[in-house]
């Protein structure tokens, strides 16, 4: 049963992805109401809260997009951050609205914060120590929930981060809105996107607890 539900949660996967993949090329091609690029609208959502503090950068990749708290920088892939598309302002945005969350002291993204060096940590060795825990299993049960241990810290961390993107999409469009750059039918295609893109923090963390009660069950059943 339960190998039936992380197949079912890796296709949901295959799914999202391609979908969300598809939205992204899509409204890649939908100016903003503004016609700003994405790094403007980063600089102009900071300004007007107040966060003069947060550079806006631009790095290499497809959707690496992504808010670093310990420099405090809005770092932009590269279509982001020259980008004049409606795909652009939300992403630029939904990154933005992580550092007012870290501005303001959203408790759920300082929880994340504190796990990440635990994460780390797990994440490093979880692999290895669950594989001689599986093959180890008879003689030496202890390590596999060792192995758990360390996996259910990596799937905590996935469920704290739902709350975190969530609020940071939520934060997005209320601006978006507010300021202009996505109204009307625009507003509803910026939603769509960062739903999507919501979706794959929300698959990962179900395909996460599907892996822990597996691992659960096995070690369980060699009682």
């Amino acid at each position: 049963m339960i190998w039936f539900i992380v197949l079912a949660v890796m296709a949901a996967s295959g799914i999202v992805q391609a979908v969300l993949s598809s939205k992204f090329k899509q409204y890649s091609k939908i100016p903003n109401d503004a016609g700003m690029t994405g790094a403007d609208v980063a600089r102009k959502m900071l300004a007007d809260n107040g966060l003069t503090d947060v550079m806006v950068t631009s790095v290499e990749g497809r959707l690496t997009d992504h808010y670093n708290p310990v420099d405090k920088t809005v770092n932009l892939s590269a279509d982001v951050y020259s980008g004049n598309s409606i795909a652009a302002a939300a992403v630029a945005a939904h990154e933005c609205g992580h550092a007012l969350q870290h501005a303001k002291g959203y408790a759920p993204l300082k929880m994340r914060s504190e796990l990440v060096p635990v994460v780390s940590f797990s994440s490093k060795y979880v692999s290895w120590v669950l594989l001689i825990g599986v093959l180890l299993v008879e003689r030496f049960p202890m390590i596999l929930w060792a192995g758990i241990a360390l996996f259910a810290v990596t799937t905590l961390f996935s469920f704290v981060t739902l709350p975190v993107e969530i609020n940071a999409s939520s934060r997005a469009v209320q601006w978006l809105e507010l300021s202009h750059i996505a109204r009307a039918e625009n507003r509803d295609k910026a939603v769509d996107a960062l739903k999507w893109a919501a979706y794959t923090y929300v698959i990962a963390a179900l395909g996460s607890l599907a892996t822990l009660l597996y691992y659960i069950s096995m070690a369980s059943s060699r009682r």
